[in-house]
């Protein structure tokens, strides 16, 4: 018995399995190659790369693998530029004093993306994926004609029936479950908290094109309920956080390894957009401010030095610690043999003999 389907053979993998792209460092060019190689789906998540730095990544990955992969870029949005710092500078100024670090000065809020997708269409990645929206008509048109398959992530029926009208080749189906930023891109994304289980099959009941299912997939389990729900595949992130593989930080997969189901919690503190990661004390005596918090990409920006200064002290208190809400199933293991046994698992759900 196979997984083999629709999405396997779009994307040119054995398994129906997609490593999340986790922007930050966590998905090296070595946990990208061990999960293609093992016949995933591998992702490089550039959201905060510059250009450069992701056509080094990408020429990388293809020394360790043969195998297809993804690069997972933000797709810019609009968003309301403060006029002033003071507000923001002053709530963050009691974590920079107990850094021993000054107020940065901020040049760019993010990467350009044009330049980034760029080297994407130049390098003609095997896979585009993205989220916060969707890239121009003439974008998408571009990375066709470059051979590049396109994978847009939605939170709702009504994203998901867009991208579909866009052209776009397969549809991440995000649920509320997952960890990181909420991919929405039209209304307010925390009324579009809908969970994987209500929105994948209404996905899938609703459009042509391949759907994967991203949000509490752990392990085979998950995989096979994807598959059951209507989904052509899952997408896993936190389950590979805490893989030999990834870079994140070790405080950061300590965290992972230690949390419970009802450790988690969706945050603006960070990035200025609502995501879901682990509580710490950040999260918690940032709640109160949140609504007046500036927009993502400005607060991401505005926190990127506290960030890194938490992380060079291996202070998990003051880190964006991005996980779902199955974070209390991480393990760790090599990232190809994650990837072995949730297939196996997923055949033996599944009613299928173990792979050989």
């Amino acid at each position: 018995m196979s997984l083999e389907n629709r999405l396997t053979r779009l994307f040119g993998i054995r398994h129906p399995l997609v490593q999340a792209g986790m922007a930050g460092g966590a998905t090296t060019p070595r946990l990208v190659a061990a999960v293609s190689e093992a016949g995933g789906l591998g992702t490089l998540g550039a959201g905060y790369l510059q250009p450069r730095a992701i056509r080094e990544a990408v020429q990388e990955v293809r020394i360790l693998t043969r195998a297809p992969f993804a690069v997972n870029l933000f797709v810019p949005e609009a968003f309301e530029e403060p006029v002033s710092r003071e507000a923001a500078d002053a709530l963050l100024a009691p974590y920079r004093g107990e850094l021993s670090i000054d107020e940065p000065e901020v040049s760019s809020y993010a990467p350009d993306f044009e330049e980034q997708l760029a080297v994407v269409i130049e390098e003609r990645v095997p896979v585009f994926s993205f989220t916060f929206g969707v890239p121009s008509d003439e974008r998408l048109a571009a990375l066709r004609e470059a051979g590049v398959v396109t994978c847009g992530t939605a939170t709702t029926v009504r994203e998901a029936a867009e991208l579909e009208r866009r052209g776009v080749d397969s549809v991440c189906a995000q649920g509320y479950e997952a960890g990181g930023h909420r991919g929405t891109f039209t209304g307010d994304a925390l009324e579009a908290m809908v969970g994987t289980f209500a929105l994948v099959p209404q996905v899938a009941d609703s459009m042509e094109t391949p759907v994967i299912a991203a949000g509490g997939v752990m392990d085979g389990r998950g995989l096979a309920a994807a598959l059951a729900l209507g989904a052509d595949g899952a997408q896993m992130g936190t389950a590979f956080l805490t893989s030999a593989e990834s870079g994140a930080h070790p405080a950061y997969k300590r965290a992972l390894l230690a949390a419970t189901d009802e450790d988690t919690t969706v945050t603006r503190a960070f990035s200025g957009k609502p995501a879901r990661g682990l509580r710490n004390r950040f999260t918690r005596e940032m709640a109160p401010h949140e609504a007046g918090l500036p927009d993502y990409p400005v607060q991401n920006a505005y926190t990127r030095d506290l960030r890194a200064a938490a992380a060079s002290r291996g202070d998990p208190d003051l880190m964006s610690l991005w996980a779902g809400q199955a974070s209390g199933m991480s393990r760790e293991l090599p990232a190809a043999e994650i990837v072995e046994r949730t297939v196996e698992q997923a055949l033996r759900a599944r009613g299928g003999p173990r792979e050989g």
